[in-house]
């Protein structure tokens, strides 16, 4: 999925930006990265 940089929800995970298309898709991101990102 492609996300507009300054339009969307935005958190940082191990000094990587990580970009997402709601705030819903964000936290549950924050809640376990681990689980996204490899």
């Amino acid at each position: 999925m492609n996300v507009d940089e300054k339009n969307s929800k935005k958190t940082v995970y191990k000094g990587k930006e990580f970009y997402f298309c709601s705030e819903e898709c964000r936290k549950t991101f924050d809640k376990n990265p681990r689980k996204y990102v490899k």
